[in-house]
């Protein structure tokens, strides 16, 4: 049976429930998130050098106050050298950079919402001679790109290990201090983390290689140090997926007992919440079920998960960098599944990006209100 989101546009009919089911408040560990809809992180590059101006600040702080209940930031550099590729991209270290984090932090806090930093390390996607560092090399767990076998990086050491674990443990308790309520991982799309949870990239025969339980050392490691870093209640999620940014039908795990086996070391080293990615959340992960990735992720480890994938579009995100706009789509599927409790939060992407004002017309059930996606709203900072 083929399974599809709903070939017609969100109605009023479905306003009472999609208020009803969406606007629960959820604790994720000591943070209470006034409601279920989250801000999926999106990268805008509208930081130069780094530092989020007011700009920044104002784009997350009208989302907050149009009812959004948790913004995960855009993905930010942690504070090794090899960790990005762009100037424009915003970085999770640094003086100017921290004080710039702080005010849109508070600034989220004054329009009524919650924000977690995602914090990121793309590692071999990295291209030489690029900024922010110029002489820093690619890094990755062997030097592989996505969806190539020469060796164009360098093959992390313990010590490069242990640099990049540190930078994100250190970039974890610099969000506490400045007022942020939680960190986002980003473990997923072929990033570094990802690199090394992954076969196809990861080709080590040390500790951090081999099968799925050793290739997810390293994260398990970031976790550990992450979850040391910060207070008890401060919530710790991981974003990961099966597709890569190079190979979209790249999977971790065929199973899900494979799946467990990735996620189980991950939970145990202190994630609170999954973030489980994919590109259209209505789709079954594994044959003989119709949970998705995320609702699998809830069965294997029991922790709360945040599910995403063109929620209230109608089409594949990948086309709005082709650009392709998307009509809406209807969110009675998405509301079934959480109604069954398959998972428990919902990030929204692209329809959120093109309008601040989503999640208070959608809880307040003025659907008629919704506009189809523009690709055009990807050049600027709404």
């Amino acid at each position: 049976m083929t399974v599809t989101a709903s070939e017609s546009a969100p109605d009023a009919e479905s306003a009472s429930r999609a208020a009803r089911v969406l606007s629960r408040p959820v604790a994720l560990n000591g943070l209470t998130v006034p409601n279920r809809i989250v801000m999926a992180p999106m990268t805008r590059m509208f930081s130069p050098g780094g530092v989020p101006g007011e700009d920044v600040l104002s784009y997350y702080a009208r989302r907050a106050a149009a009812g959004v209940g948790l913004i995960v930031t855009e993905g930010t550099y942690v504070g090794h050298d090899s960790a990005g590729e762009s100037s424009r991209v915003p970085r999770f270290h640094g003086e100017e950079q921290l004080a710039g984090w702080a005010r849109v932090a508070e600034a989220v806090h004054a329009a009524g919402g919650t924000i977690v930093p995602q914090l990121w390390h793309i590692g071999m996607v990295r291209k030489p001679n690029r900024p922010p560092f110029p002489d820093a090399p690619p890094v990755g767990p062997s030097g592989l790109r996505v969806g190539e076998s020469e060796v164009t990086g360098k093959a992390m050491t313990q010590k490069d290990v242990d640099d990049v674990v540190g930078a994100f443990a250190e970039a974890a308790a610099a969000a506490e201090r400045i007022g942020f309520d939680g960190v986002e991982l980003h473990g997923a799309h072929g990033y570094l983390i990802d690199q090394f949870l992954w076969a196809g990239t990861n080709r080590r025969t040390d500790a951090y290689g081999g099968d799925p339980v050793a290739r997810t050392k390293f994260a398990a490691e970031i976790v550990a140090a992450v979850r040391a870093s910060v207070s008890p209640e401060f919530p710790v999620i991981f974003r990961y997926s099966q597709w890569k940014g190079d190979a979209y039908d790249a999977r971790l795990a065929e199973t899900p007992e494979e799946l467990e086996a990735v996620l189980t070391p991950l939970a145990a080293a202190g994630v609170d919440v999954f973030h489980a990615s994919t590109r259209r959340y209505w789709l079954p992960e594994f044959e003989g079920s119709d949970l998705n990735l995320a609702g699998w992720t809830k069965k294997l480890t029991g922790r709360q998960v945040i599910s995403v994938g063109s929620v209230g579009l109608d089409g594949d995100f990948v086309k709005a960098f082709q650009g392709e706009g998307a009509p809406l789509g209807s969110l009675d599927n998405l509301l079934d599944r959480m109604e069954r409790d398959e998972f428990d939060l919902v990030a929204v992407g692209r329809a959120l990006l093109q309008d601040p004002e989503w999640a208070a017309k959608v809880l307040g059930g003025r659907f008629e209100e919704l506009r189809p996606y523009d690709a055009a709203s990807l050049q600027t900072l709404s």
